[in-house]
C-alpha cells in the first residue's frame, strides 16, 4: 500500500522528499488491496499496479513517504480495517508488512519475522529486476541497506514472533516452516476449520523472497 501511494505520487510528480506535500496528497488516491490469494491484485483509482509498485523508482522513494505519518495514520486505519472484515467473515488472513506484527496487527495469533542476509536479498532481487541492466547485485545491496536504514524505526519483531532466516532455504521450505509454526499455535492452516475472531496470523518481514 506504501508502493502503491509513492507509485501514485511520482506519477502525479508530486515531490515525495517533501512531507508536507505527501501529507496534504496522501487520502486522495484510492487504494484497493485483493485478499483473495489465488489472485493476488492492487490498484489505485481502478488502474492495476502490481508490476510497476515493484520499480526501483518506487522502492528507492517509498521510504520517504512510509515515514510521514500521516501516511501512516491513513494506511495503518485502511490495513486495520482490512483485516478487522475478513476476520469478522471467519476466513482469517494473512498480512505482510514491517510493522505488520507491531502496530497493525500486535493480536495476531501467528506472527514470523521473516529475514535473509543481505546478499541472499540482494540476489533476489536483482533477479527480480533482471530487466533493469543498472540493477546488479552491489547497486541492489547498497539500495537494500539506505532502505533499511530509513525503514528501522518500523522494522522492529515482536515479542512473540517466531524469526525465519531464509538465508539458504528455498521458498517450499520457508512455507513449511510457517505452517509448522502456525499449526504449533494451534493454527489448522494446512486444512479444517479456520480462525475464531481476532485471530490474524501475520507475516512482518525484512525481505521480499521469491
Amino acid at each position: 500500500m506504501y508502493r502503491a501511494l509513492t507509485w501514485w505520487l511520482i506519477t502525479q510528480q508530486l515531490d515525495v522528499t517533501d512531507p508536507a506535500v505527501v501529507a496534504a496528497h496522501a487520502r486522495q488516491p484510492v487504494i484497493q488491496v485483493g485478499t483473495d490469494p489465488g489472485r493476488p491484485a492492487i490498484a489505485v483509482n481502478g488502474v492495476d499496479v502490481s508490476g510497476p509498485i515493484r520499480s526501483r523508482a518506487v522502492s528507492n522513494a517509498v521510504s520517504a513517504v512510509a515515514s510521514v505519518p500521516e501516511v501512516r495514520a491513513h494506511l495503518v486505519a485502511q490495513q486495520q480495517d482490512i483485516l478487522a472484515r475478513a476476520c469478522a467473515a471467519g476466513q482469517g488472513i494473512v498480512a505482510e508488512g514491517r510493522d505488520i506484527g507491531t502496530v497493525v496487527a500486535p493480536q495476531a495469533v501467528v506472527k514470523v519475522f521473516l529475514t535473509a542476509s543481505e546478499e541472499a536479498r540482494a540476489s533476489r532481487r536483482s533477479a527480480d529486476l533482471a530487466a533493469d541492466p543498472g540493477a546488479t547485485p552491489g547497486v541492489t545491496k547498497d539500495e537494500n541497506k539506505r532502505r533499511d536504514r530509513a525503514d528501522a524505526p518500523q522494522t522492529v519483531m515482536a515479542d512473540d514472533a517466531i524469526e525465519v532466516d531464509s538465508t539458504v532455504l528455498g521458498l517450499d521450505e520457508v512455507i513449511s516452516l510457517i505452517v509448522q509454526a502456525a499449526g504449533e499455535r494451534g493454527f489448522p492452516l494446512a486444512g479444517g476449520g479456520g480462525p475464531g475472531p481476532g485471530q490474524l496470523p501475520s507475516r512482518a518481514d525484512t525481505a521480499r523472497l521469491r
